[in-house]
């Protein structure tokens, strides 16, 4: 089909308004990706003053029998996206789960899922979602979430006391060879190295710890700290790499947009030329015809 000019030109304008999309989509990727990481970072301090706490009650307490043989429920928390715009990111991340369980010994696993674009993939996989909550807006959002998912796995363990429950945490982590690599990270009971490193730690300090609380009660508020701290963590980093799987895409999109319009410029200075050569024949054979007469 032949081009005209003018249909070159609405072209090329149409991926103009394109391209300024796409770039104001990659920066915003780069902007919002900022505060998340920040967030990453700064829970990190937070989750560090609860372990303190945690090995100052190893130390008056003595060890912990951190047994896994009375587990009632496993239960897997799953942080996929909403905002779309960043490929694959919740189908990927929902075949991970799905071959996870499906090699897993016991089959029966709660799912906790963020994201309803994540549940919609899930039920892909023929995975049924127990509860979905809705994935942090901004970097405030965190915390609300990390708190709705504390509480939810409050819930569920006070249903099956006393027996216990296990929980994974499940999302897209930052990687140096790819731009995201899938984190199955075992939450509760908890890891039996992290108790031990913090019992074989010791306590350097002029005065012993001393436990105010009773003991159940102080136990079980820093293991919901714990509990906190690693899913908002968790949370802040799916958001981080949420965000980096988006500016990939913007920068293959973005260069995609460049080549097309390149080839929209060569085929409008090709077609010009081709006009402005015409015209001139036209004007030299009515010279030469004139000449004639």
């Amino acid at each position: 089909m032949a081009q005209t000019l003018e249909s070159l030109v609405q072209r090329t304008a149409s991926m103009q308004g394109i391209r300024g999309v796409v770039h104001t989509m990659k920066t915003l990727s780069v902007i919002n990706s900022a505060p998340y990481e920040h967030a990453a970072r700064a829970i990190e301090t937070y989750h560090h003053t609860v372990l303190e706490g945690l090995r100052a009650f190893l130390n008056v307490s003595g060890p912990l029998d951190v047994a896994t043989s009375d587990i009632a429920t496993r239960v897997m928390v799953i942080f996929g996206s909403d905002h779309g715009l960043c490929g694959n990111y919740n189908e990927s991340l929902a075949a991970i789960v799905k071959q996870h369980i499906g090699t897993d010994a016991d089959d029966d696993v709660m799912v906790l899922c963020v994201g309803a674009q994540m549940a919609d993939a899930l039920s892909g996989q023929g995975i049924t979602s127990e509860e979905t909550f809705f994935p942090p807006a901004s970097v405030d959002g965190i915390g609300r979430l990390a708190n709705l998912l504390t509480q939810k796995l409050d819930d569920i363990r006070h249903g099956i006391y006393p027996r216990e429950m296990a929980v994974s945490l499940t999302y897209f982590t930052r990687s140096e060879g790819k731009a995201q690599a899938p984190e199955i990270a075992p939450l509760l009971p908890l890891d039996p190295q992290l108790v031990a490193d913090l019992t074989a730690k010791p306590w350097v300090s002029r005065s012993l710890p001393f436990l105010s609380m009773p003991p159940d009660g102080l136990f079980m508020a820093l293991v919901r700290g714990h509990l906190f701290a690693s899913l908002f963590r968790a949370a802040a980093e799916a958001m981080v790499t949420e965000n980096a799987a988006r500016l990939a895409l913007m920068q293959q999109a973005e260069q995609s947009v460049d080549d097309r319009l390149q080839d929209l410029k060569s085929d409008t200075q090709a077609l010009r030329q081709t006009e402005i050569t015409t015209e001139l024949l036209d004007v030299i054979i009515g010279f030469e015809a004139l000449k004639k007469h």
